[in-house]
């Protein structure tokens, strides 16, 4: 019970000097994020992934808006092979349906 006293709060000024990262940042980030994903897809054996591909997977759920930052980096990381295969398969039906 003696440690309740030495838990501090954070200050305001602390809360103030936050660096926010730019857009193009984020999306360097993102990218990085879908290029490590691509490359784990390649360590399984599905060479020709990129990481634009994954990008367009996942960012299909966003029609409506960009969702929080967690949740994006969450959707990146959990990806399976198999949705994405899915989703890969399902995209070139679409592209020979419009041709």
């Amino acid at each position: 019970m003696a440690r309740q006293g030495s838990l501090k709060s954070v200050s305001r000024q602390k809360q103030a000097q936050r660096e926010f990262m730019s857009e193009q940042e984020l999306m360097t980030c993102i990218e990085d994020l879908c290029n490590s994903k691509a490359k784990e897809f390649r360590m399984y054996g599905y060479e020709n992934v990129t990481g634009e591909q994954i990008w367009a997977c996942v960012s299909e759920n966003y029609r409506r808006g960009w969702p929080r930052l967690n949740r994006l980096v969450n959707d990146i990381m959990s990806l399976k092979a198999n949705r994405f295969m899915n989703w890969l398969m399902l995209s070139v039906y679409k592209d020979d349906g419009q041709n």
